[in-house]
């Protein structure tokens, strides 16, 4: 029932940095484990980082030094800090939260010289 939105994607060049935002409907600190997930084209969608309401993280492995992910609960806001990214990272990034099952637009990511 919570709604999660994702922004910030854009066209960035092979390593640079990008800073997606997901803004909720209620209070983060209500919501347990909340994700930043990517899909590309022809592949599975995958779960890049989560942060739980007591601050634990995950990182995948492809991701990990490059990507944090953070939160500011006076905000209700998620936020996914991509540094230097390459085109690999090109994905349409969705926020949820893990393990639900309803998926909004997702916000694209580029990276392309």
């Amino acid at each position: 029932q919570v709604q999660l939105v994702e922004s910030g994607g854009g066209l960035v060049q092979p390593g640079g940095s990008l800073r997606l935002s997901c803004a909720a409907s209620t209070s983060i600190s209500s919501l347990w484990n909340v994700g930043w997930y990517r899909q590309a084209p022809g592949k599975q969608r995958e779960l890049v980082a989560s942060i739980t309401n007591v601050g634990g993280t995950y990182y995948h492995y492809s991701v990990k030094g490059r990507f944090t992910i953070s939160r500011d609960n006076a905000k209700n806001l998620v936020y996914l800090q991509m540094n230097s990214l390459n085109p690999e990272d090109t994905a349409i990034y969705y926020c949820n939260i893990v393990r639900g099952n309803a998926w909004g637009q997702g916000t694209q990511v580029t990276v392309s010289s």
